[in-house]
């Protein structure tokens, strides 16, 4: 059994703020270590599950946050951009499961550090017309391949929003929002041994797992946060403007649509 692991950090237990998932200041070097420890707790339960391999993809910012001499030596690292797989990179590679840690709602929703793919950029993405944060762009790139993400953590909000896209997956509850930086957590170590507990018992039920599958052509709209980024994204010839600030394209298969959206996120930081 070949397991990934998708590993974000503001899902994470005890971590609420933003300066605590940018680099640069202290709180960040502690949040990096929280998400590294809620890593090592996938991967426990999935060797425990039975995994013989397991990948554990660094899928925050810059996709270099968990120091690779911290993270459990049995499992190998996926890390670093760009990469065309972005936060499902490694799913390529013959896996049988997807699991994801530390992720968070979409972006308008009321979870803490909510936001889709990027903050400054995207205010709603829909495929096919389903309104989706980064976990369902992501579990259905996943789907393309045929590989079901069977486990997920987070935030209540987050737990809530995604129960109907991955309605066989176990999800466990690391936190409760009370406001967008704001909340209620479990202790770290709590987290890590639910999470622990969540992975082995998803890899168990592994056979009644169904991949989340959307089928191609992919029909992609995005509200920008400001017109000017629609702005920017119409230089690209194939997108159309849908309204001041929202854009469109259709790409054949959902890891097309996915390197598109993440090309316009890259083309964002013109503005920034």
């Amino acid at each position: 059994m070949k397991v990934l692991i998708s590993t974000d950090i503001e899902g994470v237990a005890g971590v609420f703020h933003h300066e605590q998932v940018r680099s640069g200041n202290p709180e960040y070097e502690r949040a990096r270590l929280l998400m590294t420890h809620e890593a090592n707790a996938a991967i426990a339960g999935a060797f425990e599950a039975g995994a013989t391999e397991v990948l554990v993809n660094d899928s925050h910012g810059g996709f270099r946050n968990m120091p690779p001499d911290l993270l459990d030596a049995r499992a190998q690292a996926v890390m670093g951009k760009p990469r065309y797989l972005s936060m499902m990179a490694g799913v390529d590679n013959g896996m049988d499961a997807v699991c994801m840690i530390g992720y968070h709602s979409r972006a308008q929703g009321r979870g803490i550090l909510a936001h889709t793919i990027n903050s400054f950029a995207f205010a709603r993405v829909r495929f096919n017309g389903v309104e989706l944060g980064e976990a369902g762009i992501y579990g259905a790139l996943a789907g393309e391949y045929g590989v079901p993400v069977v486990m997920a953590s987070g935030d209540d909000v987050f737990i809530e929003e995604h129960r109907p896209v991955f309605p066989h997956a176990t999800f466990v509850q690391t936190k409760r929002a009370t406001g967008q930086t704001s909340g209620i957590s479990l202790s770290p170590a709590q987290a890590c041994s639910a999470i622990q507990v969540g992975v082995a018992a998803a890899l168990a039920q592994l056979g009644t797992a169904r991949p989340f599958v959307l089928a191609g052509p992919i029909a992609v709209h995005i509200q920008t946060q400001t017109p000017a980024l629609a702005d920017l994204f119409c230089q690209w010839p194939t997108l159309q403007r849908l309204d001041g600030d929202e854009v469109g394209f259709e790409a054949p298969t959902v890891e097309a649509a996915v390197r598109m959206v993440n090309c316009l996120s890259a083309m964002s930081t013109l503005l920034r």
